[in-house]
């Protein structure tokens, strides 16, 4: 690295950054990493960004800059002349930045040591500006086929670098990324904060710009697991549940906002109202503004039992399942959005299809039509199966609200438009339970083509209303310009509209 090599001028400066990959004997990708040096002879490991800064929870008039470090230090970021501090030294940071002027472009340096990093970012416009601009929709990034960056421990790095480029390409002011981000299903917890470091590294050149949102599938399982004979097994959420479970190590590395529903303790299936039963859904379930546009983040895969075919055993929630403080909170808070005067459209978004079209059939918010399917709460049922369950949510969405546009899911892994409209055949032949009316249309926009392996199209009440399918890769850009919404669907890979 020196001569003409040393591009840094490492050699006069005397200090530098190396990248690393730790590559098994294999010859797999397991960990892609940085880290700073000083000196000559001898070289020694100097403070380092070893994850981020990105760019978090940003508003008109704030933002929160996060961001890991080698070792535990005081983090100074200045932006328009003003520094803002972490509280004390660590190795974990999470910095807001306040009073800031809508729709403007701020450059932040990042002081670190006795190093420096200089990156921006732009505020969002005053809530109801009505300003142009496009935001993009993805989700399950896990490993995917062919190796390589493709298969990066847990994340298809190789998919989500090219959606990530084409996304700033496209001027995207922000992204929502809705589950399955990696491959997951782990005992360790360790192994899961390895597998989220990795796909933070794929997407960090770009977050450190715009913000990523994100929230969880069924992939971003931490589990504890029995196996049983003739290759069955047990499987529920891991606990204690504030530490270790699915809800607390996605919690550990995203930064969302705080304004969900605390949990599931306190609804008419609480064992227990002086314990802490269930986790919690702080920075899983939440609701975002940037202009008129409002998102309101789901999660069908909270206080999750893999093997849901024996929740009846084990108790815990099901595939897809939305449970009752979540519903409820969702009601309310779209009644709030409804009523609200800067936003024009909100979208609702959750991993999980309502109306899967291929690769999900068998569960999602269908089960083949079979509504028996319900999560087990202290060896007990719930009253509501998940067909009546998907209804209950439908007539908030659709009969309740007049704002929410399209539902945005994922989970199979393609790309298609689906068009539900009163005349819409969604229920199985053999339905005896009432039926709901929808008073008008809605789409559903499911993109679950972020670089898992893919799944094909069946055959569903409801396929004749379903257009667009295809299992390319596939990157869904909305572009908005006040009441109205265009949509445009890319193939990062190939651009391929």
């Amino acid at each position: 690295l020196k001569g003409r090599y040393d591009m840094i001028n490492w050699v006069e400066k005397g200090k530098g950054v190396l990248g690393y990959r730790v590559v098994s004997e294999t010859g797999e990708f397991l960990y892609d990493g940085r880290i700073g040096f000083k000196g000559n002879k001898p070289l020694f490991i100097d403070t380092t960004i070893v994850e981020g800064p990105f760019v978090n929870l940003l508003t008109h008039e704030s933002v929160v800059l996060s961001l890991k470090t080698n070792i535990s230090v005081n983090i100074e970021i200045e932006v328009d002349g003003e520094k803002y501090s972490s509280n004390s030294p660590g190795t974990y940071h999470e910095i807001p930045i306040n009073g800031l002027d809508e729709s403007q472009e701020y450059k932040y340096i990042v002081h670190f040591g006795t190093n420096q990093e200089s990156y921006s970012f732009r505020t969002a416009p005053k809530p109801g500006s009505r300003t142009e601009f496009t935001f993009g929709y993805a989700s399950d990034s896990r490993s995917g086929q062919g190796g390589g960056e493709r298969d990066f421990n847990g994340a298809n790095a190789y998919i989500m670098k090219k959606i990530m480029a084409l996304g700033m390409y496209e001027n995207c002011s922000f992204m929502q990324f809705t589950g399955d981000l990696i491959t997951g299903y782990k005992i360790d917890p360790n192994q899961i904060q390895l597998e989220y470091a990795n796909w933070k590294r794929a997407i960090e050149p770009w977050g450190r710009y715009i913000p990523v949102i994100s929230t969880m599938g069924n992939h971003e399982a931490t589990m504890y697991y029995w196996a049983l004979p003739g290759g069955d097994f047990y499987s529920i959420d891991k606990f204690p549940f504030d530490k270790i479970s699915s809800e607390a190590m996605y919690a550990q590395n995203f930064v969302n906002p705080l304004n969900g529903p605390e949990s599931e303790d306190g609804s008419k299936y609480d064992p227990n109202k002086r314990n802490i039963d269930f986790p919690s859904y702080k920075e899983n379930v939440f609701y975002y503004i940037y202009d008129n546009v409002a998102m309101v983040v789901l999660n069908s895969n909270y206080w999750y039992a893999p093997s849901t075919s024996h929740v009846n055993e084990t108790s815990g929630n099901i595939h897809a399942y939305i449970m009752d403080n979540q519903l409820k909170w969702m009601e309310e808070t779209l009644a709030i959005l409804e009523n609200d005067g800067n936003i024009d459209h909100v979208f609702v978004t959750v991993h999980t299809p309502f109306f899967p079209n291929g690769g999900h059939v068998n569960d999602d918010m269908w089960y083949k039509g079979n509504n028996n399917y319900r999560p087990y709460v202290n060896g007990k049922p719930v009253d509501k199966g998940i067909i009546e369950r998907r209804d209950e949510l439908l007539d908030v969405i659709v009969n309740k609200t007049e704002k929410v546009v399209a539902i945005l899911t994922g989970d199979e892994h393609n790309y298609c438009k689906t068009h539900i409209t009163p005349e819409t055949t969604i229920y199985p032949e053999t339905w005896e339970l009432p039926k709901l009316e929808l008073k008008r249309s809605i789409y559903q926009i499911n993109n679950g083509a972020a670089g898992a392996p893919y799944y094909a199209q069946e055959n569903t009440p409801w396929t004749s209303n379903t257009s667009g399918f295809t299992t390319q890769n596939a990157f869904v850009l909305f572009h908005v310009d006040g009441k109205a919404i265009n949509m445009e669907v890319i193939n990062p890979d190939t651009l391929d509209e």
